[in-house]
């Protein structure tokens, strides 16, 4: 018998690549060259614009936000702010306004009008598209200040219209009735977070009956049951919440009296558990009853950045901030003062907490008052909206609503016919057809770019400084102009735009997560 030959092999292909021909090296070169040329920029950067600022008499500083500004702000929940950090507060406010209204809005008007862009009705279709074509090649700039100048050319408050009303629409803005905080409201809202947790609860445990035994449970009714309950019940016991108002009372000397360097480890502690977590629930994904699966270069990648991050917390918590802390410890000069803490936050709520009875929301219709020579709306009756807040309010919505018309058409076709046959010949209506088959379907399509959309509207309300709209973009100029911290105003701003972006992102995969498809 011959025997096979066995395959020959040489050094030479047992011989592994030398190092600046290893793809996984070069990779890893690449990855920490590109970081560390980025972090270096950075601190360039950085440093040479401190040095700039320091050379011009204004050296980079965040005095300014606990300094009294002397300014007036168009509107807000304090026109009067006693501090930089409070004017930003209130530009911040005014912008997660017209955010939060403005994507209901948007996403309701805009679902309509992609539903009635595929109607059979001829003029309701090309109405339909008439709007989209119009509102999404029109720039945001040019509609923003459309809608100011028509709310301004509305005519001027008149003495004569002094008194209550149903709707005022004049040159000052818009006013329409409206639910009027009184002095129990806090105790109230505190009520209501303990009824949707409780009604969460009751949802849950009703759909687990339903998955266990098979029955009809009404999740969904007796939900609502629960929350209305809370909401009437709460109408009439919301001044017992006011023992809270101890509790914050408590806390507030608590940690006023914590040292600032028990916070600093405490942030070093979380940054190093968050990383921690990060890598292990990263390796836990990959872990298999054979064992830890093979990593990539970009899992080790990843796995060395979630720890670069950590120790980067853990190094500035612990050195940077702080006055009589650790980075004076060790000798070094503190960066700047971590004085805000909690203490604040525990004041604030005790206030607001107490045991004040009465209606906690009053219904009251909008009032023209005439304290001077000029009229003007009533700050305790009604709401009244400013031309600007209405110019870039609308502006951004129905800027914003023509896109997502045209995501909700897209999702809507991109659902099988047959769906819709199905549904038609068990009985369903077209409307029962379009709200119970198709639009649940079509918005697990939909939600990705949804969410790019809503992105693009919280971004889109820094063009209110325009209209001299008193958002976050708008005070932060005012800053700038009195106190020339250019660089520190720009810092708040992207971080304020990127924690926004960020939460708004991590809501719609949250809920992109839960609509999906579960495969076998």
């Amino acid at each position: 018998m011959v025997k096979p030959l066995e395959p020959q092999t040489t050094a030479s292909e047992h011989a592994k690549p030398p190092f600046w021909r290893n793809v996984t090296v070069l990779k890893w070169i690449a990855q920490i060259g590109f970081l560390t040329f980025f972090v270096w920029l950075f601190y360039i950067l950085i440093s040479q614009a401190v040095s700039n600022l320091e050379g011009t008499g204004i050296p980079f500083s965040w005095d300014f936000l606990a300094e009294p500004l002397g300014v007036l702000l168009g509107e807000g929940f304090n026109t009067s702010p006693g501090s930089g950090l409070e004017a930003l507060a209130v530009g911040m406010t005014n912008m997660l306004r017209i955010t939060a209204s403005g994507i209901v809005a948007a996403t309701i008007l805009g679902t309509i009008i992609g539903v009635a862009r595929l109607s059979s009705n001829w003029i309701v279709s090309q109405v339909a598209n008439a709007y989209i074509e119009f509102f999404r090649n029109i720039p945001l700039l040019v509609q923003i200040y459309f809608w100011q100048a028509l709310v301004l050319a509305l005519g001027e408050l008149s003495a004569d219209e002094e008194g209550a009303a149903w709707f005022f629409a004049t040159a000052k803005g818009i006013a329409i009735p409206w639910l009027t905080p009184q002095a129990g409201r806090w105790q109230y809202v505190g009520f209501l977070l303990l009824g949707a947790f409780a009604t969460r609860w009751v949802y849950k445990w009703r759909v687990r009956i339903l998955e266990e035994k098979g029955m009809e449970t009404h999740a969904a009714s007796w939900a609502l049951g629960t929350f209305a309950t809370f909401l009437i019940a709460g109408w009439l016991v919301h001044p017992v919440m006011g023992i809270f108002g101890w509790l914050w009372t408590v806390l507030a000397w608590i940690f006023g009296n914590i040292p600032v360097i028990v916070f600093q480890l405490i942030l070093a502690a979380l940054a190093a558990w968050l990383a921690y977590r990060f890598i292990k629930n990263f390796l836990d994904e990959r872990r298999t009853p054979a064992g830890l699966a093979k990593l990539t270069d970009d899992d080790y990648f990843r796995l060395t950045v979630a720890g670069l991050l950590g120790l980067s917390g853990v190094a500035f918590f612990l050195l940077g901030p702080g006055e009589s802390t650790v980075s004076q410890l060790l000798g070094r000069s503190a960066t700047f003062s971590m004085n805000w803490g909690l203490e604040p936050i525990f004041d604030f709520l005790a206030s607001k907490f107490d045991f004040s009875t009465g209606a906690p929301l009053e219904f009251s219709r909008p009032e023209v008052v005439v304290p001077t020579r000029f009229a003007q709306y009533s700050a305790e009756a009604g709401r009244a909206f400013t031309p600007a807040f209405v110019a870039v309010w609308v502006g951004v919505t129905l800027y914003t609503a023509a896109f997502i018309a045209e995501i909700v058409r897209a999702g809507i076709m991109a659902v099988h016919r047959g769906q819709n046959e199905a549904a038609s010949a068990v009985g369903l209506k077209r409307s029962q057809v379009l709200r119970l088959v198709v639009l649940p379907q079509a918005f697990r399509i939909v939600l990705p770019p949804l969410g790019s959309q809503y992105l693009n509207l919280a971004k889109n309300t820094s063009l209110g400084i325009a209209v001299a709209f008193a958002e976050i973009v708008q005070v932060g100029q005012t800053i700038y102009n009195q106190r020339g911290q250019t660089l520190a105003v720009f810092i708040i701003w992207m971080a304020f735009y990127a924690a926004v972006s960020l939460i708004l992102s991590g809501i719609v995969n949250y809920y992109n997560r839960k609509m999906q498809l579960v495969e076998r």
